[in-house]
This record gives C-alpha cells, structure tokens and sequence, in this order.
C-alpha cells in the first residue's frame, strides 16, 4: 500500500508529501528501511515526483516535504518545482528534513528558497548520547545542542525501543519540549530491521504519557507510522 500525498487538519495543519529522491547522503540509521525508498536516475525521480507536486493545492499555506533521507537528496529539477509549487500556491511556510551532516548545505536551500520560510526537521530519536550511537547516530548532543537549536526549528524523537526505559522517554520528551519549537515523537513500529519495539512500554506510554501531552502545541504524536497518511508500507 502506498500514500505519498495528505492533507493533514487541525493543530499541525499542513500537507505533506512523500517525494523520491537519491539515496540517503548518511544512510546509517539502524532501524530505518525507509532508504529502499529512492530513485538514484534523477530524470526518472523527477517525473515521479510531479504527479506528487502535482496535488498540492495550497489550502494551509504550509507544505512538508519529506524523501527518505534528506533534502540534498532531492535532485535539482524537483527542488525547482517544489520551488514554483509554494510561488504558484502561496505557500508561506515549508518543511524539510535534513541530517546533521548536511548542516553546511542548509543555508543554500534557506537562500534558494528565500520567498519561504523554510524550517527543517532533525531525527534526533534520543537525546541520550549512548542510545543514539546505539541506533547508528554519529553525533553528540551534548557538544552541538546549542548549533542544532539554532538551525532546526523541529526534531523527531523515536520511544519505545528495546534498551530504552520509562525515564530516558521522559527525558527526552522534556528536553525536546525545552528546546524546540516542535517535537514529533515516533512510537516505534516493528519493520525488517534488528531495532525491535518493546510492547511494554508501549502499552505505558499510550496509558500514562499520551494523555498528558497529546493536547500540548509542541508534540505532534505518531502511534502509528501512518498516521500521517504519507507512507510505503
């Protein structure tokens, strides 16, 4: 089953796009299969993401794009539709994900896009240093928190792993809230990788956490990773 288009309503209104674009520039995160999701023939990915670009229609004035990796991944002639899309749209605000390793490149797609107030997402999943190396991870939060608030206006944290606890969620979530404007925050889906969830806590954070945050304007909560509409699944 596939949905790379959706309209999302309510308190984090915006749609949302699932675009192909070349293989994952860090392509290392152990739980993620998302990476098969690419197209490394730039002509190709180009006339598969129009159809996509195609059904934006500008209701919300605000525009996600994501690609399986990140948006140095999307090739040259697909940025420049995207790029006609929010003009043509009125689109105002636009969303990007972008791995720590492309922190030098964020400035040129802020300047290309300058008519646009372009926020990028991180998949930071756990602010606990050790867990993320864990997770294939290569950076320390602790020596570059302060460079990441200053570039990435939102992070995505993922819980309910196997080797995470009731206190390293919560830490996490706190300091997330702390720190960024917003926060999604991923409950773990079992898939081909050797991450594996744990259903326990699971079933406690659906119990005693959810509740408590999911009217927050900061934390955006996927308990299933289709929950955005958006997915190959």
């Amino acid at each position: 089953m596939i949905n790379r288009y959706s309209l999302i309503l309510g308190p984090f209104k915006r749609e949302i796009v699932l675009l192909k674009g070349n293989k994952c520039s860090y392509g290392k995160c152990k739980f993620c299969n998302y990476t098969k999701d690419n197209e490394t023939n730039s002509e190709l990915a180009f006339n598969f993401n129009k159809e996509i670009l195609n059904k934006v229609t500008g209701q919300t004035q605000i525009l996600e794009v994501i690609n399986s990796g990140n948006v140095t991944d999307i090739d040259l002639e697909t940025l420049r539709l995207i790029k006609r899309v929010c003009n043509e749209k009125n689109i105002k605000t636009l969303y990007f994900e972008s791995y720590l390793n492309e922190l030098p490149n964020l400035k040129y797609i802020r300047k290309y896009f300058h008519n646009t107030d372009v926020r990028f997402r991180l998949g930071m999943e756990t602010f606990d240093d050790k867990f993320r190396s864990q997770l294939g991870k290569n950076f320390r939060v602790e020596h570059l928190l302060e460079k990441i608030k200053e570039n990435y206006y939102s992070v995505c944290i993922m819980c309910c792993i196997e080797g995470q606890n009731k206190k390293s969620i919560l830490d996490d979530l706190i300091k997330g809230f702390d720190n960024f404007d917003q926060v999604t925050v991923n409950i773990f889906i079992d898939n081909d990788t050797p991450i594996k969830r744990d259903q326990l806590l699971v079933d406690w954070f659906i119990k005693d956490i959810y509740p408590i945050i999911k009217d927050s304007p900061k934390f955006e909560i996927l308990i299933d990773n289709k929950d955005l509409g958006v997915f190959e699944q």
